[in-house]
């Protein structure tokens, strides 16, 4: 008989833990061997439990479900982790990706989808909720209008694409050239080229056209 898969639930309200535990502790292969209402608590769960899957609410008291998994990574632990969230957005699944997560599931459907994430997850292969595979496919698709609509974005240089990207997220022209590092001079050389392909005019023309089109630059 195989050896159970060994797990840690952590979201702050009981009932959500409680639905979780009921439902995975039908399938006789999971062991839940920790529950945790807060980030901090999971974390330490995990040091000391070493499950090989995590569940983690991404809004938690104390320390968020990034937050946990950040040290998780940061510690080398071998625990795989699924994310839990009432948000279906693609930039929060970006970052989950990003700190190593697995798993994604949408807590809506969470009872229903659980255990085919674990299963997933324990297995090697990543696990995101039908309900996201909707939103990337939108967010490409309107990407995609994006770029026909403005023909000249597709001129851009890796470069500037990178800086208008970080003009888009607020960023300065000293703060963009320390992250590069390189001169803020270089900085405005590129401002510069892109307000010309992108045939903007103005002091805060390109700041303007970042955050208007935010999300549609940060495919």
């Amino acid at each position: 008989m195989p050896e159970a898969i060994r797990l840690i639930v952590a979201d702050d309200h009981p009932i959500v833990r409680k639905g979780l535990r009921q439902v995975i502790e039908e399938e006789s292969n999971f062991e839940i061997v920790g529950e945790a209402g807060d980030g901090e608590t999971a974390l330490v769960l995990i040091q000391t439990l070493r499950p090989g899957v995590a569940i983690l609410d991404l809004d938690m008291p104390k320390m968020s479900g990034f937050a946990a998994a950040a040290e998780v990574r940061k510690l080398e632990l071998a625990t795989e982790i699924i994310f839990l969230t009432m948000h279906s957005e693609v930039d929060l699944l970006h970052r989950a990706i990003d700190l190593g997560g697995k798993g994604f599931v949408v807590k809506e459907s969470a009872l229903l989808e659980i255990v085919s994430a674990i299963g997933s997850v324990a297995a090697g292969l990543p696990y995101v909720s039908p309900s996201m595979t909707a939103a990337l496919v939108d967010r490409r698709a309107r990407g995609r209008t994006f770029e026909q609509s403005k023909p000249a974005l597709s001129d851009l240089t890796p470069s500037e694409r990178r800086i208008l990207g970080m003009i888009a997220r607020g960023k300065a022209t000293k703060e963009i050239a320390a992250d590069l590092h390189i001169h803020p001079r270089t900085v405005e050389t590129h401002r510069a080229s892109i307000c010309q392909k992108l045939q903007l005019s103005g002091a805060n023309s390109l700041l303007r056209f970042g955050l208007e089109n935010k999300s549609d630059l940060a495919i």
